[in-house]
């Protein structure tokens, strides 16, 4: 078989993009020929939804045969060199995001290398695909236990149409010896496939390494018969991978894996980070966090930093600021500045690659001006980035929302809102509804970071971890998401009034308190500096939070749709010289890799539906089945819990469904639940159950 440099990589090709082999010798989506044996490119397939927020670059992605990480942005621009012309997502409040956080090099928003075939047959976007590289390279084999790095395996994917079916063999596997027994005799044909040896190192700055298993075994130093020893991983019970035990064949010693866990493993384990960034084949200069073990699946492996807006209608500034970007993007800066003063011959450049019809002289003048205009410097950028609040992505769409008459607009095909009538019965305090027929809504990773989520992406800068060599993306992935939802607002002067007294109550005291417990405690390692008072949502998230976990369980009963599929959005935040107060939330489903979705939620818009489904969630959340000990949960010290009155029985949802990983939830902000004597609690937004 030729000579490999194992690096798969995930290709377009079907309804979903694909995982496939990329190689330095070779086509990084080409297959490579070996006498009889044909291996080929494609490992696997993921949904774009995956690929952003699960399996995003740097994260691992566990195949049926091995593991694959999907590499750094430097590596898809050798794939999007295959196509003339590279299309881009163009949002201009989402691109400036971008810009202020990664800099101002950023030009696009791009889609996943990834087109559709035109039927099951078609070679379209068969040169397409993301690359990924084999990530651990440590493998144990399944039948005979050795631990090897991966050159000791064979590489096999030989049906063209069963991708899945990619492995690495251990090539004469001897298997094992009998308990009690003889060896048996092998085979020179056995052949034992190899799994992924789960266990790694990485640090709070987002390397990622292998476990150096040789110097675990020998405690800190090499094997005193053999220079390169032969390893054995044996797992002594069905107790999973940590309990494992690592033998060397050369000089008998062992060590359990399990060694390793806790604080005090975490002293038994390397002291210095190489700063290894498997998904960008690079190492930093240098690395001052200790390493940690941890299991190639766990969840907090990779947490993505990805940023979302509704596409709204543009003010005239920013449609003439997306032009702008095009014309840099598809003439660039050269052409720009050398044609700038013939503005016929800029014209005649863009000519099917900027649609610049409808615009006069004047303004593509004032167009190629700020085109060719020089960003803001990098203090100012830097400084604005240090004040960033994610609330100002959700302001304009807030505000919009706020228009006294909402109409369908012909010239906003990808975004249909109506207000609808209030039914009767809807709870008073639910002071407009709105219908989302259609809308859009655009999604961008700006880097990850590991072991630690960061509540916002300008924390801690240094924590981001980059997805070019350099840190300096020119371009960032991102999809399009388009489906439905209901938009449903609160009183605003009612819930101001209201989240005085909950201000003032010893039960927000409570949970103040133990947000700042928590707080501490999840970041002590990387945002010490940081205000934890600052961080805690206000009353009024709470309560709208709570509120659309509520009904998205009660709205996937009727809807058609699974809560899983049903997600929030929450607009709740108090009046400051920058923006007005906010109180509402939108409960939507989208999807994207398809054109829509179907209209069973937003028929739930109808008065009379949508006040049943209100009251319903409503009485529903009176009682939970956990209750008494769920109506009366309140954190005290050395309680960090971020939910006071809420369980998976009652309130909480998927983690697809919720911003917020089901923290800052409490029924006793909607409803005044039952209490008992010293129970700490407030009044219910919406009052007692028997006033619904």
């Amino acid at each position: 078989m030729t000579s490999l440099d194992p690096n798969p990589s995930i290709a377009g090709g079907g309804d979903d993009p694909m995982i496939t082999n990329d190689a330095e010798v070779l086509d990084p989506l080409g297959d490579a020929e070996d006498e009889a044996v044909k291996n080929r490119a494609k490992v696997g397939s993921a949904r774009p939804s995956s690929l952003l927020y699960t399996y995003g670059p740097g994260s691992i992605m566990d195949l049926p045969g091995f593991a694959t990480m999907p590499a750094g942005l430097d590596d898809w621009d050798r794939i999007w060199k295959r196509r003339q012309h590279i299309p881009a997502i163009e949002e201009p409040r989402l691109l400036d995001v971008a810009r202020l956080h990664l800099g101002n090099q950023v030009e696009s928003l791009r889609p996943f290398p990834w087109q559709p075939k035109q039927n099951p047959f078609s070679p379209d976007g068969d040169d397409l695909g993301i690359p990924a590289r084999v990530f651990p390279q440590w493998l144990r084999c399944t039948g005979c236990d050795m631990l090897a790095p991966l050159p000791r395996f064979a590489y096999e994917n030989t049906h063209p149409f069963r991708p899945d079916q990619a492995r690495f063999v251990h090539n004469k596997c001897p298997g094992r010896r009998p308990r009690g027994g003889t060896k048996k005799k092998s085979s020179s044909k056995r052949q034992s496939p190899g799994v992924p040896a789960q266990h790694l190192l990485t640090c709070t700055n987002g390397h990622l390494d292998e476990f150096p298993y040789d110097l675990w075994v020998h405690r800190g130093t090499h094997c005193p018969k053999v220079e390169s020893p032969a390893l054995k991983m044996r797992e002594p019970n069905l107790g999973g991978n940590i309990g494992s035990i690592v033998e060397c064949q050369s000089c008998g010693l062992t060590r359990t894996m399990a060694e390793g866990r806790g604080r005090a493993g975490r002293e038994k384990l390397p002291q210095v980070c190489r700063g290894r960034h498997p998904h960008l084949n690079a190492f930093d200069a240098t690395c001052q966090a200790l390493p940690a073990l941890i299991m190639m699946g766990a969840s907090n492996l990779w947490f993505g930093s990805i940023q979302s807006t509704i596409v709204m209608p543009r003010t005239a500034a920013e449609e003439q600021g997306a032009l702008a970007d095009r014309l840099r993007r598809e003439l660039g800066a050269d052409k720009l500045e050398k044609y700038s003063t013939d503005l016929g011959i800029i014209r005649d450049l863009a000519d099917g690659r900027v649609a610049l019809g409808g615009i006069d002289d004047d303004q593509l003048g004032q167009i190629v001006s700020e085109a060719m205009a020089p960003g803001e410097s990098e203090e100012a950028r830097l400084e604005r980035r240090a004040n960033w609040d994610p609330v100002e992505l959700l302001v304009p769409e807030w505000e919009y929302l706020q228009q006294e008459t909402l109409e369908p607009d012909a010239d906003q095909p990808d975004l249909l809102v109506t207000e609808v009538e209030r039914g009767p019965e809807l709870p008073p305090g639910i002071s407009r509804v709105i219908a989302v027929d259609k809308m859009k809504k655009i999604n961008a990773v700006l880097g990850f970071t590991r072991l630690d989520e960061m509540d916002r992406v300008n924390d801690v800068a240094r924590r981001l971890v980059k997805l070019t060599r350099d840190g300096k993306p020119t371009w960032i992935p991102a999809t399009e998401d388009r489906g439905e939802g209901i938009f449903l607002q609160l009183d605003l002067d009612a819930v101001a009034a209201w989240e005085q007294t909950v201000e003032a109550s010893a039960l927000w005291q409570a949970h103040r308190q133990s947000h700042r417990r928590n707080f501490q405690r999840r970041f002590s390692e990387t945002a010490k500096a940081v205000d934890p008072d600052s961080r805690l949502p206000s009353p009024r998230y709470w309560l709208l939070h709570t509120l659309a976990h509520i009904l998205i369980r009660e709205m996937a009963m009727t809807c058609g749709y699974g809560a899983a599929s049903l997600t929030e959005r929450i607009y709740g935040w108090t009046a400051s010289p920058e923006r007005r107060a906010a109180a509402g939330i939108l409960i939507c489903t989208t999807a994207s890799d398809s054109e829509g979705t179907l209209g069973g939620l937003v028929a739930l818009a109808e008065p009379r539906r949508l006040q049943d489904v209100v009251n319903a969630a409503l009485r529903r959340m009176s009682r939970c089945s956990s209750d008494p000990i769920c109506a009366m949960r309140t954190p005290s010290d050395p309680e960090d819990f971020l939910h006071g009155a809420a369980c998976h029985c009652c309130t909480f949802a998927s983690e697809t469904s919720c911003e917020r990983a089901n923290r800052f939830l409490d029924r006793r902000f909607l409803l005044s639940l039952p209490t008992a004597a010293g129970e700490l609690t407030v009044e219910g937004f919406f009052g007692s159950i028997d006033a619904l």
